[in-house]
């Protein structure tokens, strides 16, 4: 979820959607691998979903579309684009879906104003590894008490970043992330040290303590949540930063230990092993050195992506910002848990209003389940392969 967040279930567990679900700044890529596909050879774009939260996802990117500088081209599968041929795009796409009725005039329909671009994937031949993630609600207290001891930090003031590019420096990584110590740029504290030793300098403000490490763990993983307090008073914890550390999956720890079968990882595979083994928390835990930071938003509203504007459950995905730099109306077919859709294949339209740490090249997709406990274990079980294909606009030749 943008400044919400993601890190979801990655190839061998848990891989990083977002600790930073954050728009990542990374260096422009060459455009991301794209095959037009034949109009002969169009999918049925099938829709399995309630449309109006593709009505939704269509107005949040039509939003961040707009608020684009007007003399600032866009660069999206090898062309350029203005703003304003992408947003009416967005717009023409989701009136057809709308209206058209069958399947088979949808599809009419939208060859006559879209190209259809299908995802090489992760192989080259169109296969994507769709994940999922989701906006944990979590118990809080304003005080630590009892068991809720485990701080929601907002982002300290003697974290420093360091945009290379403004120094002459193209690089990837193009940012940094640390402190100043002894008059030097040093790394910030990893999550074992701030987590589990003195690692924090000044105590960063709190939003909030919860009860469950894990659970805090997973608050850090997904990117955002809501924290509710026994008042019923409720703030949406939202990304705001990282401590700059990469990201490590800790059920790619536990499948290498031989803890965990990697048939069985899932996000309930490792709240299970970690519930069963108290004493191995901290190194679990601490494998992960990326901290997330966050900022308080009100609650009301859906969780922002990484173009500040609402995600949609069930209709918002997140893909590498090199791939898809801007929102674009996209299919999205994978055989996802059966309790999704209730069929073998989910067949939905959706818009790429995320992105993720973890989310890198053409070949993964982090599709947005909603807030709460009934869309963490969707989007723990979601593990599965796919295919992506994004339309854009038909442009006459010459």
């Amino acid at each position: 979820m943008a400044k919400a967040a993601a890190f979801a279930l990655g190839l061998a567990g848990v891989a990083a959607v977002a600790a930073v679900h954050g728009c990542v700044h990374r260096p422009p890529p060459a455009a991301g691998p794209w095959q037009a596909v034949a109009p002969a050879d169009w999918p049925d774009l099938a829709d399995d979903g309630d449309l109006e939260p593709l009505a939704e996802a269509c107005r949040s990117a039509v939003g961040f579309l707009g608020r684009l500088p007007d003399d600032r081209p866009v660069e999206l599968a090898g062309q350029s684009w203005q703003k304003a041929e992408l947003a009416d795009g967005v717009r023409r796409a989701c009136e057809i879906i709308a209206t058209a009725g069958s399947p088979e005039r949808r599809r009419a329909l939208l060859q006559e104003d879209f190209v259809l671009l299908r995802s090489a994937g992760r192989d080259g031949r169109g296969e994507v590894l769709v994940t999922g993630y989701y906006e944990p609600l979590l118990e809080a207290s304003r005080a630590p008490t009892g068991a809720f001891v485990h701080p929601v930090y907002e982002v300290p003031d003697d974290l420093v970043t360091v945009e290379l590019a403004d120094f002459g420096i193209a690089a990837d990584p193009g940012r940094l992330v640390g402190r100043v110590e002894g008059g030097r740029l040093a790394p910030y504290p990893d999550r074992a040290a701030i987590d589990f030793g003195a690692g924090l300098v000044s105590r960063p403000r709190v939003i909030g303590y919860v009860a469950d490490p894990v659970d805090l763990f997973f608050l850090h993983v997904q990117g955002s949540g809501t924290l509710i307090f026994a008042d019923g008073e409720r703030i949406r914890a939202g990304y705001a930063a990282t401590n700059g550390r990469p990201y490590r999956s800790i059920g790619r720890l536990l499948i290498d230990d031989g803890l965990v079968d990697p048939e069985e990882m899932s996000m309930q595979a490792i709240r299970e092993y970690l519930s069963a083994h108290p004493d191995d928390l901290s190194r679990v835990l601490g494998y992960n050195p990326s901290y997330v930071f966050f900022r308080q938003l009100p609650a009301s509203g859906g969780p922002l992506g990484c173009f500040g504007e609402p995600l949609a459950a069930g209709r918002a995905i997140a893909v590498d910002l090199r791939v898809l730099p801007v929102p674009v109306v996209g299919w999205l077919r994978a055989a996802l848990p059966e309790a999704v859709a209730g069929e073998a294949e989910t067949r939905r339209f959706v818009l790429n209003l995320d992105t993720g740490s973890s989310i890198t090249g053409p070949g993964r997709v982090d599709l947005f389940f909603g807030a709460g406990p009934g869309a963490g274990e969707l989007a723990g079980r979601t593990r599965h392969p796919g295919e992506l294909f994004v339309l854009v606009p038909r442009r006459d030749p010459g």
